[in-house]
């Protein structure tokens, strides 16, 4: 099957029950990837896919699981979700709830950051065997370590975002719940956004002859404008206004690389007369806020998040006009991910993207992976100056201070002692108590 053809939904051999949910979502023609990876999943091969953000590769995995299920109808746990984040683990259950909603299937979220009762309710639904089981690493395997989980039931494991999970440092978690996966039958689906050495090398040590799925890789999706200011820090924020002002926002994620960031520049878009509510959202706010907060903006209580990179996967959210990337991010696959939160599902968006003087090699990287030269808007002249772009400058590298190893201290020679010196030599025995010292004193 190749990636242009066309696959419905009503053609492929799906449950009753599960056909509802879809026609219920309004789902009619499979994507790509879908379109690769369901009719190979439904047959039992294991798959590593690799696509951009935003063409529904949740969907891909998560629809021959429910059927499987269905098919299947075990007892106790038959699948387990790995996803790197809490939130990219509720974006999943709840697309899931979705397409369980005309089935008898349950499912269960576990991932930290919530108090000891959602820790009881997630213990209650693994031990009572839910159908599905979307999790974080590290959660899941506090439950297993416990001793009440029964892992011998599992027929399927997905690993969502392996690349994410790999940068976030859960290789040791991921291989150590494979190894506990008994099933001499254990179906694995992997996916990713890149396909770097190590994720390869994951998927040898846990895929059997596995399906290979490769679309669009580190590409952001066609319905996306592109746009990139030149500008210097100072005159971020009043640029901000600008083009906060000029645009008609449904709904609008601020990127900002550190939390420090994000707290000021909300703080400071607080104080303008924008007629547009926000919040920021970061990993300092406790989980009961972040998830009010997405639960506001998904609703369109909430018109701009001011965010860190917590957002820029897993969050799918309807009709997002606008991101801005107030910074540019180390990673290039990065700046995909974060404008890959709008113009999902074959809509369009805009990505605003300041480039200061300091990060133009960063963009340039950019656009060598995403193949493209993105034209360079100035700051306008109301506002201030802006930056020549060129990335080929040479950047300017802190000097590190050069130690004098010809001025070596030279080692004092012995002198005969004046009468005062004789007065300072350490006295054998109990060192004497410090001297207490006045209040002048210790201010001076």
């Amino acid at each position: 099957m190749t990636e242009t053809e066309q696959v419905a939904f009503s053609s492929l051999p799906l449950s009753s029950e599960l056909h509802e949910g879809l026609d219920a979502y309004g789902f009619a023609n499979a994507t790509p990837i879908q379109s690769q990876v369901i009719p190979a999943a439904l047959n039992g091969k294991d798959i590593l896919g690799c696509a951009q953000t935003g063409t529904g590769k949740t969907a891909a995995f998560l629809i021959p699981v429910v059927e499987k299920c269905l098919r299947q109808r075990g007892k106790g746990i038959q699948c387990i979700v790995i996803a790197p984040t809490r939130e990219l683990a509720i974006q999943i259950e709840q697309n899931l709830m979705g397409l369980l909603y005309f089935t008898d299937l349950s499912s269960q979220a576990i991932y930290g950051g919530q108090n000891s009762g959602d820790f009881v309710q997630q213990k209650t639904a693994v031990q009572e065997g839910a159908d599905i089981i979307i999790a974080t690493p590290g959660r899941l395997l506090q439950h297993i370590n416990l001793g009440y989980v029964d892992l011998s039931t599992i027929h399927t494991f997905v690993l969502d975002e392996a690349d994410r999970m790999l940068d976030m440092g859960f290789i040791g978690d991921i291989t150590n719940i494979h190894r506990k996966l008994t099933n001499p039958n254990l179906q694995t689906l992997m996916f990713s956004a890149t396909m770097a050495a190590s994720i390869r090398q994951l998927a040898m040590k846990t895929l059997k002859d596995p399906l290979q799925v490769n679309l669009a890789i580190a590409k952001p999706a066609a319905g996306i404008n592109q746009r990139a200011f030149m500008v210097y820090d100072t005159n971020k924020p009043k640029l901000l206004e600008h083009v906060i002002k000029e645009s008609e926002i449904k709904s609008m994620i601020i990127f900002a690389s550190r939390i420090n960031d994000v707290n000021d520049l909300y703080h400071t878009l607080k104080k303008l007369d924008l007629k547009l509510t926000m919040k920021a959202m970061h990993s300092g706010k406790s989980q009961d806020e972040r998830n009010e907060v997405m639960r506001k903006f998904k609703a369109g209580q909430i018109h701009i998040l001011v965010a860190t990179d917590i957002l820029s996967r897993g969050v799918d959210v309807d009709d997002l006009s606008h991101v801005v990337n107030y910074d540019i991010p180390d990673d290039p696959a990065d700046y995909v991910h974060r404008i890959g939160r709008t113009a999902r599902a074959g809509k369009s968006g805009a990505a605003i993207t300041f480039i200061n003087d300091k990060q133009q090699f960063r963009f340039y990287n950019i656009e060598q992976l995403i193949e493209r030269t993105i034209d360079k808007e100035l700051t306008p002249e109301e506002i201030g100056e802006s930056p020549t772009y060129d990335p080929n400058k040479p950047r300017k590298k802190k000097r590190k201070k050069k130690r004098n190893f010809n001025n070596k201290r030279k080692p004092q020679q012995n002198k005969p002692r004046s009468e005062g010196d004789q007065a300072k030599k350490p006295r054998s025995g109990k060192p004497r108590p410090p001297k207490k010292r006045t209040n002048d004193e210790s201010q001076s």
